[in-house]
């Protein structure tokens, strides 16, 4: 199941490590909670969203271990595939996520599970918020985020 969902072990670290070493032992600590506390799963919900809430967990807890401080992580761009998009469109991406880096760690958290199309109600089973805080967040981080993108477009 969990090679089935590789790619939210992968994506998660990508948004919490700058290095690869870091990224790799992230996954590798992610793959033994997930493994540790899998007799706690009990189907009471899909296994992406139990998946989700354990690697986040175990993401920001590895964060706070080692320190780093939200706004010196650098997003690796490999979170979403820009070969198809022009060059306009790169830039663009390279500024939203850096508008992102700059976010609190549940607040990249939130987004990075808005982007991934999870609904509200799975986003708050993931995070442990209730639905309605989860929305009130993301509107808030949304006009986070295009207040940064606006400065950032009208600077270049």
């Amino acid at each position: 199941m969990i090679d089935e969902h590789q790619d939210i072990i992968h994506k998660i670290s990508f948004l919490y490590c700058d290095h690869e070493e870091d990224r790799k032992d992230l996954e590798q600590e992610i793959i033994y909670q997930l493994w540790k506390s899998y007799p706690t799963f009990g189907n009471r919900s899909r296994f992406s969203t139990w998946m989700y809430r354990v690697a986040l967990n175990t993401a920001i807890l590895d964060l706070r271990k080692r320190k780093k401080r939200p706004e010196n992580m650098r997003i690796t761009y490999q979170i979403m595939s820009l070969n198809d998009n022009t060059d306009s469109d790169n830039e663009s991406v390279s500024v939203l996520f850096k508008a992102i880096e700059q976010l609190k760690k549940v607040d990249r958290a939130l987004i990075l599970l808005y982007l991934e199309n999870k609904t509200y109600e799975e986003i708050a089973s993931i995070i442990g918020l209730s639905s309605k805080n989860v929305s009130v967040k993301l509107v808030r981080i949304k006009e986070k985020l295009r207040k940064s993108f606006t400065l950032s477009v009208n600077h270049q």
